[in-house]
């Protein structure tokens, strides 16, 4: 399956969640891509000790574009 995800917002929960489901996805065999736009190129700024958002996109293995 092809799968598409947009994440245009800098709030940390919102793009660590993203990013799981992006993993998990990549992890059962789907073609996933990440599109970064907005606010949500600021991925590698907004984690947190709650959202760990750096470590989600470092486990990702698909395709990113920012």
């Amino acid at each position: 399956m092809n799968v598409l995800f947009i994440i245009s917002t800098n709030d940390a929960e919102t793009v660590y969640n993203a990013m799981r489901l992006a993993n998990v996805a990549v992890g059962k065999g789907d073609d996933v891509s990440v599109f970064m736009l907005g606010k949500g190129v600021l991925f590698e700024q907004i984690g947190n000790e709650q959202f760990n958002v750096k470590e989600q996109v470092e486990q990702y293995k698909g395709n990113m574009y920012v």
